[in-house]
């Protein structure tokens, strides 16, 4: 039985994937790159003595990011398939639903607490932006894991209605 690929899953893996590589790419763009990302000063001053925290934080994001793509991919059917998919692939959903979701009312209600991980100093085109983005992902891993969960019920009802025949046999 051929499984079926995820246009959701596809499309969430990419973006993803896309900001994995960007966060690596940051790394070698150096403070203005970690600046146009909105990267909060302390650690753009950070970059600028050669500090190695920043490096390090912008490689587990992308290793995180990367993880999230993979396991797009994985249920997709273009990969492997990866432990704990399903499980996986919603706690990804809601993360990224959460990011989505939280962090414009955040930067209204608290922005000293958002300020500690961007430099957003309120509302601004950026958290906008990368708000919908998240929300879109987190909206696509979400139909995509319901995606996951049918093909599931569909092979173990097939196997299930084949098992007896067998038997006979």
């Amino acid at each position: 039985m051929k499984q079926s690929t995820s246009r959701y899953l596809i499309s969430s893996g990419i973006i993803a994937l896309v900001g994995g590589l960007l966060h690596i790419a940051i790394i070698f763009g150096g403070p203005s790159w970690y600046a146009f990302f909105h990267a909060p000063e302390p650690l753009i001053q950070m970059v600028r003595e050669g500090a190695l925290y920043p490096t390090v934080f912008c490689l587990v994001v992308a290793v995180v990011l990367l993880s999230c793509a993979s396991y797009a991919f994985s249920g997709a059917g273009i990969i492997l398939h990866l432990p704990f998919l399903r499980l996986g692939l919603s706690l990804i959903a809601t993360v990224f639903i959460f990011r989505g979701v939280a962090f414009i009312p955040l930067a209204i209600l608290r922005p000293d607490i958002l300020a500690r991980i961007c430099n957003c100093k309120g509302v601004d085109s950026f958290l906008v932006i990368t708000s919908i983005i998240c929300l879109a992902t987190g909206v696509g891993y979400a139909l995509g894991v319901s995606e996951v969960q049918s093909r599931h019920r569909t092979r173990a009802e097939f196997r299930r209605r084949r098992a007896p025949a067998d038997a006979e046999v």
